[in-house]
């Protein structure tokens, strides 16, 4: 991506769409590549795998995951770096929380709560690259994951909906002994602001809008187990529509919202919309 041609200051929208679609032509060829080699975690930008041979196979090229955004590989931190900017685009959250993390951080020590944690994180990182989407950020105890069409193409919700339910698998909420940690996911799809925040120093490519608030408010409410998906999400995701629905009061939001639910057994409307 470094050979792209300067911009002068923050690129246009039209060029960061264009990016955010379809991906910087010199490189596009690469992905598909980069895609088929089984190594994570990857380039949240262009799939360059960073785990296993896929690491070697980059090094040769020149790449290696960016010491100011382990998110990026080098190159595409350089060029988001020189091409600041973003552009709305329609993409699909996912938020994934731990339920009762306070009360299991005051049984544990902090570093068997830790190392609980970090286990969560190195799942939840499988389930999200697996299906093509990229980690956006690590809150606390909280996953916030982001697909959109360059690297899931016109499945951003379809393989959002497959990592949760990943997710859920890899957590034991299906084991008959129960979840080594439970879990509660949220999944939205609408349109976001999407592109570079940050300073010369770090630079992340995150997500900002309505859209991302809505899949967090989701997650806060879904029970240990039970992914709650927008009827926005489940529509584009093609999700059988015969599935259990509810109408949920989420907090900051002035209108009712519909949801699929997925996983946990239906609850009440009013124990699933706490606030």
């Amino acid at each position: 991506m470094k050979d792209a041609p300067p911009v002068a200051g923050d690129a246009s929208e039209e060029f960061w769409r264009d990016f955010l679609l379809h991906g910087d032509p010199k490189e596009r060829r690469l992905r598909k590549i980069f895609q088929r080699i089984p190594a994570g975690p990857r380039c949240s930008a262009c799939a360059a795998p960073f785990g296993g041979i896929g690491r070697q196979v980059i090094r040769l090229i020149g790449k290696r995951p960016s010491e100011r955004s382990p998110g990026l590989c080098n190159s595409c931190f350089d060029f988001m770096l020189s091409h600041r900017g973003g552009a709305e685009i329609e993409c699909t959250l996912l938020f994934a929380d731990v339920r009762g993390s306070t009360a299991l951080a005051e049984r544990l020590s902090p570093g068997a709560f830790r190392a609980l944690l970090d286990r969560f994180y190195r799942v939840a990182t499988e389930a999200v690259f697996s299906n093509d989407g990229g980690i956006d950020k690590f809150v606390g105890d909280e996953v916030v994951a982001l697909f959109m069409p360059l690297p899931a193409g016109d499945q951003h919700a379809a393989k959002a909906v497959t990592a949760a339910r990943d997710l859920r698998r890899a957590t034991g909420h299906d084991d008959p002994a129960g979840p080594w940690l439970p879990v509660g996911a949220g999944v939205h799809t609408g349109r976001a602001w999407v592109g570079t925040v940050g300073d010369d120093t770090h630079v992340e490519l995150t997500a900002l809008g309505d859209v991302v608030n809505t899949a967090a408010r989701l997650a806060q409410v879904a029970a240990a187990g039970e992914i709650l998906v927008s009827a926005d999400a489940a529509a584009v995701a093609g999700l059988d529509p015969d599935l259990p629905r509810a109408t949920l009061e989420l907090k900051g939001k002035q209108a009712a919202f519909e949801v699929v639910r997925l996983g946990a057994a239906v609850r009440a409307t009013a124990d699933a919309a706490r606030s």
